[in-house]
């Protein structure tokens, strides 16, 4: 009897032992184990495919204009690898760190925004979206969700019991003011992208029915009001109102519409061939390379190049939506939501904006169209929902 307790003090002790030696479950080991390789690497396809895709509608433009037709394809790439690096940061930090960060990354955000309006605000194209910092363009409302995403997230993530009245009117408040001077710019197609995250993180933190189907209703009454007091631009309006009647405005907003779709309508099934299709080398889509780089896919890959490439982000938006479910956190779950609406919405509309089934928002196309700021935000997107899915249920 002693030598059997004896023996079992021994091997409980063996195996305290053990456990006491055993990795952390928080150890880097532990963590690498735990990663969604599949959503690292389908971001990383996705973007790939985006380098050659905008390098296939610039270089004969550039070739044209005597330029080195890689212009465009190095800075694509080396964007694509700016963002990766930053995703890979982002995935191995504990998430929650932005929920202490929330205020300063909403404050540096409103003062990038107020920056626009002073000498440092680069204008072009009738807008002022650029911060010019020495050689480097950034885009302040690129990050303008990420950061709306953050500061929801916060707030509601400490209020489990659910939103009352006054914490709505809050939370709207905080979303409202940079959501204006994102459309101020002006960038509508950022400041749709905004709300339409709002609204999802809203539903997932547990806004009251009533107050949902308010929020919806005012929106719609806002966009009217809008569209109809004259606050938009004239060629905003005839962007959001073009696919409706596709064959209005044909020499304007209506011929970058008419272009794409001829172009995406005549890759048939397969394609004309990667840097043979005569729309994308001919530069008859009007800002192919950024907001209709969806056409350069359809026009060169066909119906099956621009099905897997939907495929493809498909399955990336399905692997940030399981991270939302699996967070061991409100806070967590909220920031992996806002993720996927951010990617998903953007998909969706730009696909759907090429095709002529959406209207023209100019909302990028993620990690496909060109453009530093939108590139590197997406991949904080996914970095960010790779570091909720690493931390799981610890």
């Amino acid at each position: 009897m002693v030598a059997g307790g004896t023996t079992g003090i021994l091997v409980r002790r063996s195996a305290l032992v053990s456990t006491t030696l055993s990795p952390h479950p928080s150890s880097g080991r532990s963590l690498a184990l735990r990663a969604d390789v599949m959503l690292a690497l389908t971001t990383l396809v996705v973007a790939g495919i985006g380098v050659v895709m905008v390098y296939s509608a610039t270089r004969s433009k550039l070739l044209l204009a005597g330029l080195s037709p890689h212009y465009y394809l190095n800075h694509q790439a080396a964007y694509v690898v700016a963002g990766a690096a930053v995703m890979l940061v982002l995935a191995a930090l504990d998430y929650r760190w932005l929920e202490h960060a929330s205020v300063v990354l909403y404050v540096g955000f409103l003062l990038a925004l107020l920056a626009m309006f002073t000498p440092i605000g680069s204008r072009r194209l009738g807008a002022t979206r650029w911060l010019q910092l020495g050689p480097v363009q950034i885009q302040p409302s690129a990050f303008g969700t990420l950061v709306l995403i953050v500061i929801v997230a916060t707030f509601c993530a400490r209020r489990p019991e659910g939103l009352n009245r006054q914490d709505l009117l809050k939370v709207l408040g905080l979303a409202v003011l940079p959501i204006l001077l994102v459309v101020r710019q002006p960038d509508l197609g950022s400041g749709i992208v905004m709300c339409v995250v709002l609204l999802a993180m809203l539903v997932v933190a547990g806004i009251p029915n009533r107050y949902l189907v308010l929020l919806v209703l005012g929106a719609v009454v806002g966009a009217f009001a809008i569209v109809h007091l004259g606050l938009l631009k004239p060629y905003q309006v005839q962007r959001l109102t073009g696919f409706l009647n596709q064959s209005k405005n044909a020499q304007g907003t209506g011929y970058n519409l008419q272009q794409s779709v001829a172009a995406i309508g005549s890759g048939g099934p397969f394609g004309k061939g990667l840097f043979h299709g005569p729309q994308t080398n001919l530069s008859y889509v009007p800002s192919q390379p950024t907001d209709f780089i969806f056409s350069a896919v359809g026009e060169q890959l066909g119906f099956a190049g621009a099905a897997t490439v939907l495929l493809l982000l498909g399955i990336l938006c399905w692997r940030v939506l399981r991270a939302a479910h699996f967070a061991r956190d409100p806070f967590g779950r909220l920031l992996a939501t806002g993720a996927f609406t951010l990617i998903a919405f953007s998909a969706f509309e730009n696909a759907g904006m090429s095709m002529g089934i959406m209207p023209i928002a100019g909302i990028p196309l993620p990690f496909l169209s060109y453009g530093g700021s939108a590139t590197i935000a997406f991949f904080c997107a996914v970095g960010i929902a790779l570091s909720v899915h690493l931390r799981r249920g610890r």
